[in-house]
């Protein structure tokens, strides 16, 4: 992956849509990963991603520029979302939507927490840490639950409730038993928006757990290139990732890897598999680049707060072996960080665009030494999950 210091660009408004409260259109996300942004900001990675929503979710259209639709999701509150990952619908919208009951309870695999909504309504969510938690926020809506039915069934949900924040908005909060966020999944189903709650694993050992790597870049995506030798990205992090994949099975894993030769392979179409596949934790493989060739070291990556424990424990084996530190980074704007499903993180494991990183890079010696440092990562982050709880 090429690091670039991020430029922020503000996007020419053309062709509007409306310019009163009263002129717009009603549409309904229709997109493989619908992604709603905050504003009209880019970097290299996109724009500020709000989060995905589910397909078939009702939105107000009020404006648009070239490539993007700004939709109004209450009062306070507009995103913007890509004009390809939407639709035109004939629904008539209310002024306004209501919650009716709740069910908050397990099966044999996860927790859900059930709210019943008139309509598919759009919302944004994110992790809160000390203590563990999962917040939600739903627009266009206000409350009319006057119950919660909680089961016994929960493993994983300590306790939910609920807030009118706003006059069209409710903030629902999901306390964890666990000091590790292990992920959710939130979709419709009918009219309820239901919060699919992932447990903690029964054992925390890299024995049975299945992990998912990530080779980043393949086929007609090359990636960085090396600074002496030309060595590609794409086929060295399919190196790396071979390596790790020897180590993990080794000790007892399932590995599911995302690409297996020089394919190409979008990275929203790797999430979509990844979350169909469901594994305990992903790690996804790249190497660096800079212009400025005096720049090295290993970094990793994260997007939201919970996951952060996994890439600081990759990060802290990796400096073992005399890499320089280009940190740990957060709110990561890269795709295969988004989701909130699975535990994840990103490593940049060197630069290819520094001599001294870039004779490591390409030494096989090497691909042994990171997969087996990673796997040590794995493990001191599932022991400190532990500990944590035993705490």
């Amino acid at each position: 992956m090429r690091f670039l210091t991020p430029v922020f660009l503000l996007i020419s408004i053309h062709s509007f849509c409306a310019t009163t409260a009263d002129s717009f259109y009603v549409a309904r996300s229709k997109g493989k990963l619908t992604m709603l942004a905050y504003g009209l900001g880019q970097d290299r990675l996109g724009g500020a991603k709000m989060g995905y929503i589910d397909t078939n979710v009702l939105l107000r259209v009020i404006d648009s520029t070239r490539e993007l639709y700004k939709v109004q999701l209450s009062k306070l509150h507009t995103a913007y979302v890509n004009r390809n990952d939407i639709k035109r619908d004939t629904t008539r919208m209310k002024p306004y939507y209501l919650t009716n009951s709740w069910s908050v309870k397990g099966d044999k695999d996860y927790d859900y927490v059930n709210i019943s909504i008139d309509e598919k309504l759009p919302y944004k969510s994110w992790m809160e840490i000390n203590p563990s938690r999962i917040v939600v926020d739903i627009y266009g809506v206000q409350s009319n639950t006057n119950w919660i039915t909680q089961l016994q069934s929960l493993k994983e949900v300590k306790n939910v409730y609920f807030n009118q924040v706003e006059d069209d908005v409710v903030r629902v909060t999901i306390e964890l038993k666990h000091h590790q966020n292990w992920g959710y999944t939130i979709a419709y189903k009918n009219r309820s928006l239901s919060i699919r709650v992932r447990r903690q694993p029964a054992k925390l050992k890299v024995n049975g757990m299945m992990i998912a790597i990530d080779a980043g870049h393949g086929g007609t995506n090359e990636g960085a290139t090396g600074l002496n030798t030309k060595a590609l990205e794409k086929n060295y992090t399919i190196r790396f990732a071979t390596e790790l994949q020897k180590v993990l099975e080794k000790h007892g894993a399932t590995v599911i890897m995302t690409r297996l030769a020089d394919t190409t392979f979008n990275n929203v179409d790797r999430v979509l598999m990844l979350q169909q596949a469901m594994p305990d934790m992903l790690i996804s493989l790249h190497l660096n680049s800079s212009d400025n060739p005096d720049v090295k070291g290993v970094s990793t990556y994260y997007k939201h707060i919970g996951f952060r424990p996994l890439s600081t424990a990759l990060l802290h084996r990796m400096l073992q072996l005399k890499l320089s530190e280009f940190g740990n980074v957060g709110n990561f704007n890269f795709t295969l960080n988004a989701p909130t499903d699975f535990p994840n993180a990103l490593v940049e494991i060197a630069f290819l665009s520094n001599a001294d990183d870039e004779r490591q890079i390409l030494n096989p010696r090497f691909h042994r030494a990171v997969a087996k440092k990673l796997y040590h990562g794995v493990k001191d982050f599932l022991k400190s999950t532990k500990k944590d709880d035993d705490d």
